[in-house]
């Protein structure tokens, strides 16, 4: 069981963070925040996959703008990415943001800060101290990278600053697109402060690569117990960071988004195509009404009859394949065999019972 870091909670929009509050799932939209009909459009497909908290690029003005009707046409927070200007952040939040993220590698003088936090107070919203490896600067100004000790730092005297104006609706973030660096800046940062923390592997790479780098990086702080936002940050389609974030806190027994299914990786003895068996599965769950995914349930999908039941036993339901046919199980039990070319029925109609019965 994974005992969490009790943070102080903090709200962004409906989302609680911190306190009791479950890990929950960011992203970013992709396209030029003025440009209504594409970022409204990323955005409503990120709803619709599961993600709870979505973030903005915010560069100039008509972004800036842009923030008040995009608040209109979506249902989750959403967060206004600001660096350079506080300008865009005074905008951003006339436009109803839910939170601003302010960088203090480029946001640093004292007045423009003040200027954000006393808008944040009146709207009653939070500000994430956003820090990574790409803008930190130590005390003399000198960029440094990849270096845990320089994202404290720069993370510690921002919050000493915030602190010093009264204001504590801060959630902080460390990230570095190197693992290691980013693992020993959180761990180091989770005992110093109790306000929330917002994990990521920054510039992970393509899929593949982010994939790895971040299941690792936000995966091992999790077990740690550290952690009460995530975003996994990948070079392409904002809704593939949305589902890995989902099955990063699936794994962990974090969160529950729906059945799971576990597959072997298959050997020689496997005489099906348990790939294609697993993919329709998959569809048949995702079109389906009836699994119920708030009751989820663990299922099974072996490419051996001999060991499958049993490597198998912590699954509620499942089915180990054979030459032609398979045997149908629950709680590590056959109950029946079935034709290779019923697999995938029959495993959905086990699967409703289950659900139906729970």
């Amino acid at each position: 069981m994974i005992i969490r870091r009790k943070a102080r909670e903090i709200m962004v929009g409906d989302v609680k963070i911190g306190g009791d509050a479950p890990v929950s799932i960011q992203s970013m939209a992709k396209v030029k925040t003025s440009d209504m009909k594409a970022v409204v459009s990323q955005i409503k497909a990120l709803e619709a996959c599961g993600c709870e908290i979505v973030r903005v690029a915010v560069k100039n003005m008509s972004d800036a703008a842009a923030i008040k009707e995009i608040k209109r046409k979506i249902r989750i927070p959403l967060v206004a990415d600001i660096h350079f200007d506080y300008r865009l952040a005074l905008k951003a939040i006339e436009g109803g943001a839910d939170k601003i993220r302010l960088n203090p590698g480029n946001i640093r003088k004292r007045e423009e800060v003040a200027a954000v936090v006393r808008a944040a107070k009146r709207a009653r919203i939070p500000i994430r101290i956003g820090v990574n490896s790409g803008s930190v600067f130590t005390h003399d100004a000198r960029r440094t990278t990849h270096n845990e000790s320089a994202l404290i730092k720069s993370a510690l005297r921002y919050i000493k600053l915030f602190e010093e104006m009264e204001f504590r609706d801060i959630i902080v973030s460390l990230k570095s697109s190197d693992v290691v660096s980013t693992v020993e800046a959180y761990r180091m940062i989770s005992g110093l402060c109790d306000y929330p923390l917002h994990l990521g592997v920054t510039a992970s790479g393509s899929y593949d690569q982010g994939i790895v780098k971040s299941a690792i990086g936000i995966g091992g702080l999790l077990l740690d117990g550290i952690g009460d936002t995530i975003r996994v940050s990948l070079t392409g389609d904002p809704a593939e960071e949305v589902i890995a974030a989902k099955r990063i806190l699936g794994a962990l027994g974090l969160r529950k988004f729906g059945h799971e299914i576990i597959s072997c990786p298959t050997c020689g003895r496997c005489q099906v195509d348990l790939m294609k068996i697993v993919e329709q599965l998959e569809n048949a769950i995702h079109t389906t009404r009836d699994t119920r995914p708030d009751k989820p349930l663990t299922i099974a999908v072996m490419g051996c009859e001999v060991n499958g039941p049993g490597e198998a036993m912590v699954a509620d339901i499942g089915l180990a394949a054979g030459k032609g046919q398979g045997a149908l199980f629950k709680k590590g039990k056959i109950i029946k065999r079935v034709k290779e070319k019923d697999f995938v029925k029959e495993i959905m109609g086990l699967l409703k019972l289950a659900v139906g019965s729970r």
